[in-house]
């Protein structure tokens, strides 16, 4: 007999949780889904993965839709659909690796396919960016479960490859200053060029939208850090005339260098924007997954939310999300927001969790609830559409040549050997099998 995760678990108010390995655990209170009124599955899903009971406007791809007080995905036939992604789902390219998949699955097809499976099975609908194309062919070609996808183009990234002075970070590339070259007079020509293999899946209906780049650095300092390049740069030229044009000057005021990311931020979205919606006027826009001291700069949601379909949100160091930042950051943009990275590591997987920015639980019991309560915080929201867990699989930390984010953690619903954690596996599909359902319940509480 299958014994559910709440049910083996019972209820847990309080989650011991630390920062990384070394720091202060806390007790964290913790709502998971036994603390609720007995909540149904849902009847079923659409095609798509969305809500079958329920129709709207169908328009043939993905879209959003503002309507009785909540944001909306709706899925190419009209079902509201709550993105329930994975990120990263891919092979580990290390020797002991490839021995286990060839093991459990006897080839990379096989273990496309049972892993597209235990995804749907576990009430996952979406694959996030940073997915083996092996397992969009395998999806593709009819032989395994099907999921809506996304694309990440890296525009600027791709960009300063090209052009030169790049480096790599800790999760995303660095720029000269932390200061990407949006204002290069190449850039917009670079963007179009790019955007042109979009065409490629315009017509596809299970693409669900693409991403621009990914954590882009923007800082509210962004206005000082174009000054201090070169006098001949483009940045710093682009920060003089806009200083001019605005009637600006040092000392800058905090409402100076906030005005100064918008200003940025809109050049950037725009050019960008501009050249997907030419190749591909299908799909949605889901922004550069905003992360760290930007979410605190309502001037750069403002000036995405122009531009962007949905704004994507990494959105770490918060054990319960909060509900007036979702707000805020929805209402800047007046769109609706995607939490497109989050994860907690346990003690339990035997791995260091030296790594990454996710909190540190001491058991794959403890991520079960931790997803519970964080994702419940999400359907409780009006502005979030969706959720996308970092990652498939854990790091292997024999792997070599990986972004330092990426060293030694306990990130993923399977072992750097494909072995599922069965608890946290458990709990995330008691969640994802009944997300129609808790908006529902979150909805009529509100309205009580």
């Amino acid at each position: 007999m299958v014994v559910s995760f709440s049910a083996s678990l019972g209820r847990a108010e309080v989650v011991e949780v630390a920062r990384g390995p070394g720091r202060t655990w806390k007790e964290r209170e913790t709502r998971v889904l036994a603390d609720l009124p007995r909540i149904a599955r849902d009847g079923g899903t659409s095609l798509y993965g969305g809500e079958r009971g329920k129709v709207m406007e169908p328009s043939g791809f993905f879209r959003t839709d503002f309507r009785e007080g909540r944001w909306w995905l709706l899925d190419p036939e009209g079902h509201p659909f709550v993105s329930r992604g994975m990120v990263s789902v891919k092979t580990i390219r290390t020797q002991g690796a490839r021995q286990a998949l060839k093991s459990q699955f006897g080839s990379e097809e096989e273990w496309a396919g049972e892993t597209l499976t235990l995804l749907k099975e576990n009430g996952f609908n979406t694959l996030g960016p940073w997915c083996d194309e092996l397992v969009l062919e395998v999806m593709k070609e009819g032989t395994a479960p099907k999921l809506a996808y996304t694309r990440r183009w890296n525009f600027m990234a791709t960009y300063g490859k090209k052009r030169g002075g790049t480096y790599q970070k800790a999760g995303h590339r660095g720029y000269p200053g932390d200061c990407p070259f949006i204002f290069d007079p190449g850039f917009a020509q670079f963007c179009d060029e790019h955007a042109r293999q979009l065409a490629a899946e315009k017509d596809d209906p299970w693409l669900l939208g693409h991403f621009t780049d990914n954590e882009l650095p923007w800082h509210i300092e962004m206005l000082d850090r174009y000054l201090a390049l070169p006098a001949d740069d483009p940045g710093h030229q682009a920060a003089r005339a806009w200083m001019k044009r605005e009637k600006r000057a040092r000392p800058f005021t905090p409402e100076d260098r906030a005005a100064f990311v918008g200003y940025a931020a809109e050049t950037y979205f725009r050019i960008v924007c501009s050249a997907i919606k030419k190749h591909d006027p299908n799909h949605l826009v889901l922004g550069s997954r905003f992360h760290g001291s930007a979410l605190r700069i309502p001037e750069l949601f403002e000036a995405a939310g122009r531009h962007l379909d949905v704004v994507s949100v990494n959105y770490y160091h918060a054990w319960t999300p909060e509900q007036q930042r979702l707000e805020t950051w929805s209402s800047a943009a007046r769109r609706p927001i995607l939490i497109t990275e989050w994860y907690a590591k346990a003690v339990d997987s035997g791995l260091g969790n030296r790594s990454g920015a996710g909190w540190l639980v001491k058991s794959q019991e403890d991520r079960a609830r931790f997803y519970q309560n964080y994702t419940l915080g999400l359907l409780e929201s009006r502005v979030c559409v969706g959720w996308h867990w970092f990652r498939y699989s854990d790091n292997d930390p024999a792997q070599k040549g990986v972004d330092p984010s990426n060293l030694d953690a306990n990130k993923g619903i399977v072992s750097n050997r494909y072995e599922p954690y069965q608890p946290l596996v458990d709990g995330m599909k008691e969640i994802n099998e009944r997300s129609d359902q808790l908006i529902k319940y979150f909805d009529q509480k509100k309205t009580k």
